[in-house]
């Protein structure tokens, strides 16, 4: 069985690469690539592999940016650091998927159903709905001919001004963005992030108090050394929300 790993992180594809090597000979792993660009071309030119392994996000866009340039025939096994809210969406869509960290059991699960005709070959459409059920774990901003991938982690908060979307980071840095903010609120986790306003979705990790304002809004205060380029008012119609998503 030949295998393609495509993972942006050196290590992850590393240990793929070791868990399969080692643990089933009777697996080739044929090549590990870590963008979409250089996916495009290795599957325009070599045989289709017997599975690929595919992260959700690599380094110059997401997986289903290879969808959309050439056909793969391949059995696909989706890889993915998310929770157990878009393991679901894997399975609603019957895409095959490994929760990382990947663990021996669940890689022979997957090579299981690979070797028994089980293994599903995605449709592009089926890969669009899945990855737009999935949260993103960084956001690409593209910058010219440079991409510069934010980890939603180091996310201080999103908002809107003059029809353009901006993201700033927990560094104060502020890039602008291709996504609409209601495109945005749909891919972030809710449990970490909250959109405050029509124009501002913050992350729960930079407040540090929240005041009571006239007319039933909600003023919040950012800690200390992060930047504030935007309001942050509660609007009065997402104060009860906000205040029990704030408690949990």
């Amino acid at each position: 069985m030949k295998a393609l790993i495509i993972e942006d992180e050196s290590r992850a594809r590393e240990h793929m690469t070791h868990l399969l090597t080692r643990n089933f000979p009777q697996v080739e792993v044929v090549g590990a690539l870590g963008s979409v660009t250089e996916s495009v071309q290795w599957l325009s030119s070599h045989k289709a592999p017997d599975v690929i392994f595919m992260d959700v996000e690599l380094s110059d866009g997401t997986s289903f940016d290879i969808f959309t340039q050439i056909v793969i025939p391949s059995p696909v096994v989706m890889t993915t650091a998310y929770d157990q809210y878009a393991v679901q969406a894997f399975e609603i869509n019957a895409v095959d998927y490994l929760l990382k960290p990947i663990g021996l059991a669940e890689l022979q699960r997957a090579i299981s159903r690979v070797e028994s005709g089980q293994a599903v070959k995605p449709s592009t459409e089926t890969v669009r709905k899945l990855l737009d059920q999935v949260r993103k774990e960084k956001f690409l901003i593209r910058m010219n001919n440079r991409i510069v991938p934010v980890r939603t982690s180091d996310i201080a908060y999103f908002y809107s001004e003059a029809k353009n979307s901006f993201i700033v980071t927990t560094s104060g840095a502020s890039y602008v963005m291709d996504e609409s903010l209601d495109a945005i609120a749909e891919s972030v986790d809710p449990s970490a992030f909250f959109r405050i306003s029509r124009s501002c979705i913050i992350s729960e990790g930079v407040i540090d108090s929240v005041s009571r304002l006239m007319g039933g809004r909600l003023q919040i205060t950012l800690r200390r050394g992060y930047p504030e380029l935007t309001d942050f008012t509660v609007s009065r119609a997402r104060v009860e929300d906000f205040l029990a998503w704030l408690e949990k």
